[in-house]
């Protein structure tokens, strides 16, 4: 194997390609982490247990200058990389280095071979469960199209590196490259893998989608958008469909694909009864369980303890997972879901959206934050919005995406729905979370078209269409007003989350039609109270 195309050859030795079993070896005696007694690879990210958003910068060159969304994107100059760059490679030099060549992407004729290079072995470890392993014979004709250096305990110098901190995540897309230093967090390296593809696939006419997606027995797929937290990953391990991925994939002309070849599961509070497919992935050897709690003398793990962050994740293949396909491919989605956890306990459980409605929603990509889940918050929930319910990820503008969403969607006649995990009877401090049997059995209806036939209301502010009765679910909970102790103040706070939502989208207004832009929800008399 050869290694021309990123001169690291230098470096002091290089370990290529090595299993998963092996690299957990490697692990164990550089003391990079521990074997719980379930036999996963137990590791703890320091200062880092989430992504450094803000240390997140694309080279601003003639080939970017006029595809990339600014707004949402740091620049960084040619000349700041290159300095970068030589640095990355004179710290290199002095590192024992582990070199994965994989795949991003399931669709032989979309896929992405990507050459990651990593100081740790539980990274390297991370990234050869989360992207795509090829077989020897791959191997032997492995060509690299991209590539990531991941060294942890490299440090940028701001004024020289033109970085904000010691902490970087530097990426060249003309060049095909992303230097990763300062952090041990690993969900780095595959979000950086995500964020190429979002800038290189649009071009082919492939929608790339921060979601998760399954597959009926009769071969109906279903793709989730859903930001952290709002039940992506847990929806989506559905017992009676097959799993296609559990967080970034593609639509192309032939239908949906897995970018990846494993799961980055949140493990906070991970219930056996709950999420058992889970539970049992993040419990079998070589799984990486980041930030987890290990009691020192037996090696349990302690899935509720969340003392070093609630962030706690578990990376593991998917064939770890007993119903997990074997392909990563599926036919045209008949139904996309839009997840959130509306923490103001307005929206309903389940809605129907129209291509307009879906459009403005993607486009919003809202959920809410609850008190304790970051520093700084108050007691009140916080909206937030992340636009293709993953801004940090996307580097061309919304309207790209949502435009390419429509399209698909009104060709394959797409049913889509806004499905609400967030919290019903009040908001959060005052109502309770959303039943998840309730949530499962209005899921279910949807994505087998029982749903479609109900009957249904028009919710008198966001408009879109509302089931009133379904056997198996409280008929209470399908109208959230209805719940509230106090009417008016659901009336209240309906109008609040109203004002953020049009305050938000006012900067996509001048991208979209007048379809869209009506589609959103709109402040009206209040309700008569009961």
């Amino acid at each position: 194997m050869t290694i021309e195309k990123f001169p690291l050859n230098a470096c002091r030795k290089l370990h290529i390609n090595n299993t998963a079993a092996e690299l957990v070896e490697f692990g164990i005696r550089r003391n990079e982490g521990r074997l719980a007694q379930s036999g996963a690879f137990v590791v703890e990210t320091g200062q880092h247990t989430g992504r450094s958003v803000q240390d997140k910068f694309i080279v601003r060159d003639a080939q970017t200058d006029q595809s990339i969304w600014w707004e949402n994107s740091k620049p960084m100059s040619e000349e700041h990389f290159e300095l970068l760059l030589g640095d990355f490679l004179a710290f290199a030099k002095l590192k024992e280095l582990f070199v994965q060549d994989l795949y991003a992407g399931a669709d032989a004729s979309h896929k992405l071979p990507t050459r990651v290079f990593c100081e740790y072995a539980w990274h390297a470890l991370f990234i050869r469960h989360l992207l795509r392993r090829p077989g020897q014979k791959e191997l032997g004709e492995f060509e690299p199209a991209f590539t990531v250096v991941d060294l942890p305990s490299f440090r940028a110098v701001p004024d020289y590196h033109g970085t904000r901190t010691e902490t970087v995540i530097a990426c060249d897309f003309s060049r095909r490259i992303v230097l990763i230093g300062g952090t041990s967090y690993a969900g780095e390296i595959k979000k950086s893998v995500f964020s190429f593809l979002n800038y290189l696939l649009p071009t082919k006419g492939v929608m790339p989608m921060h979601c998760s997606a399954n597959v009926g027995k009769s071969g109906d797929s279903a793709v989730f958008f859903g930001l952290s937290g709002t039940g992506k990953t847990t929806l989506s391990a559905d017992p009676n469909r097959i799993l296609l991925g559990d967080d970034e994939h593609g639509w192309s002309g032939d239908g949906v694909f897995n970018f990846e070849g494993g799961c980055y599961a949140k493990t906070i509070r991970l219930s056996k009864e709950a999420e058992p497919e889970i539970y049992a992935a993040s419990s079998r050897f070589a799984t990486v369980l980041e930030n987890v709690a290990v009691d020192p003398a037996t090696g349990e793990t302690d899935f509720d303890d969340g003392k070093l962050t609630e962030n706690t994740r578990a990376a593991y293949p998917l064939h770890y997972i007993s119903n997990a396909s074997e392909t990563g491919t599926a036919a045209h989605p008949k139904n996309i879901v839009m997840l959130t956890a509306d923490a103001f306990g307005v929206l309903p459980p389940i809605a129907k959206l129209t291509p307009s409605q879906a459009m403005y929603h993607f486009l919003s990509g809202y959920t809410a934050k609850v008190a304790g889940t970051e520093k700084g918050m108050g007691a009140e929930p916080q909206a937030t919005f992340s636009t293709c319910f993953g801004a940090p990820f996307m580097p061309r503008h919304p309207s790209e995406y949502g435009n390419l969403l429509r399209e698909l969607i009104a060709q394959h006649k797409v049913d889509c729905w806004l499905v609400n995990t967030g919290w019903t009877g009040g908001k959060f401090g005052t109502g309770s979370r959303m039943p998840i049997k309730a949530t499962r059995a209005l899921l279910n209806a949807a994505l087998s078209g029982e749903l479609k036939g109900a009957p249904m209301r028009v919710d008198p502010i966001f408009g879109f269409e509302v089931p009133t009765a379904l056997d198996g679910v409280d008929s209470r909970i399908l109208d959230p007003r209805q719940t509230w102790a106090d009417p008016k103040a659901y009336d209240a706070t309906a109008a609040s989350l109203v004002e953020m939502f049009t305050a938000n989208f006012a900067k996509f207004a001048k991208h979209v039609d007048t379809n869209v832009l009506s589609a959103g929800p709109a402040l009206r008399a209040p309700q008569a109270a009961e």
